[in-house]
């Protein structure tokens, strides 16, 4: 039977949220969590004969312990298949899922796959070194996705050679592979030239990369000491009731508050409710979120003309690049509206 090792966070292993962030690295016997589900999904042709762990914050603070400390295990377990995740929209489990996806790969040949939401950072930075089934954003598809991940991950220990993407249900590694059709080359194109002349559905047997909508760059400001400048952040930075109901994840809405109210001893109470880091350092200082003293110091200086009586809010994990254009381009037009000549965008 294939041995199976798998990957997951604080999280998942029922250690904390984001509290226990700081969990260190440990390595449990059997399935924890969704291994569960995993090993439901693996239909008793393989075991998850252990689970690796670690806090989010952790991982990526010593990532060059911690990841030796994986594969070590991984190793000396004599896995034939690792598991990282899923790890869903959350950004530094994501990061941490590929990065081990990778290094198990590269460093012991042994196959590995995770599964994250398309729009996960971690998809970009290594879709083209790891195999990753495509999720939705959250954990309710949890069933879904190791399901998915057992399906591949299986076909991958057993030798299979796997089909394009499109066939397998993964995402796309950007590179191409050779197949032995059976209908000449010339038979296709013309068919799919007879189906695009007739409006019918075909598809292209070359797949090219999307391509980044073109943003241009603002004019520089002329002269900074004469300007308003207003201070934004995707930190998720509110007065503790948040009255505008911003969601912690998948953000559709933004909002904004006075900047005095940041001001030691002005009453008002901040907390973020961003869902996506640790937010223990930003809740005790609101100015490493919304540097309130530095730009202020910046308009004692003559640096900058003045600031702006408002910062601006959202939250930036798991938001869709449909709403984030929305939220940038609702801030955008209020901060124009209130004549306001740049802005200072800080992000967790």
């Amino acid at each position: 039977m294939l041995k199976v090792i798998h990957y997951i966070n604080q999280f998942f292993a029922g250690i904390g949220g984001e509290d226990k962030a700081d969990a260190g690295f440990e390595v449990r016997p059997g399935a924890v969590g969704p291994g569960r589900a995993l090993q439901a999904a693996l239909d008793g042709q393989a075991r998850v004969v252990l689970t690796l762990v670690c806090g989010d914050n952790t991982f990526h603070d010593q990532r060059t312990d911690v990841i030796p400390a994986a594969l070590s295990a991984i190793q000396e377990a004599g896995a034939d298949l690792f598991v990282a995740g899923p790890a869903f929209n959350a950004g530094r489990y994501g990061l941490a899922c590929a990065s081990l996806c990778a290094a198990v790969e590269e460093s012991l040949g042994v196959p590995a796959i995770t599964g994250l939401f398309p729009e996960n950072p971690a998809v970009e930075m290594y879709r083209d070194r790891v195999l990753i089934v495509p999720t939705s954003h959250s954990a309710a598809s949890m069933k879904e996705a190791v399901a998915a991940i057992a399906r591949v991950g299986l076909r991958r220990a057993s030798g299979v050679r796997l089909r394009p993407a499109a066939e397998e249900g993964t995402i796309p590694m950007g590179y191409r592979a050779n197949w032995v059709e059976q209908t000449p080359a010339a038979v296709r194109a013309v068919n799919m030239l007879l189906a695009k002349v007739a409006g019918r559905p075909y598809q292209s047997e070359v797949d090219l990369p999307p391509k980044p909508e073109p943003v241009p760059p603002a004019s520089p400001v002329a002269d900074l000491s004469k300007a308003t400048v207003a201070l934004v952040t995707e930190g998720g930075l509110v007065p503790v009731d948040n009255p505008d109901h911003i969601e912690s994840s998948d953000a559709t809405k933004w909002a904004r508050y006075p900047l005095a109210q940041l001001a030691a001893g002005a009453g008002v109470s901040f907390q973020s409710i961003h869902g996506g880091y640790d937010a223990r350092w930003v809740n005790a200082d609101p100015n490493r979120m919304v540097p309130r003293d530095a730009a202020q110091a910046l308009v004692s200086a003559g640096v900058v003309g003045r600031l702006h009586e408002y910062f601006y809010v959202t939250v930036g994990t798991g938001t869709s690049v449909a709403h984030a254009a929305e939220i940038g381009g609702g801030i955008a037009r209020q901060l124009l509206a209130d004549g306001v000549h740049a802005a200072i965008v800080t992000s967790t």
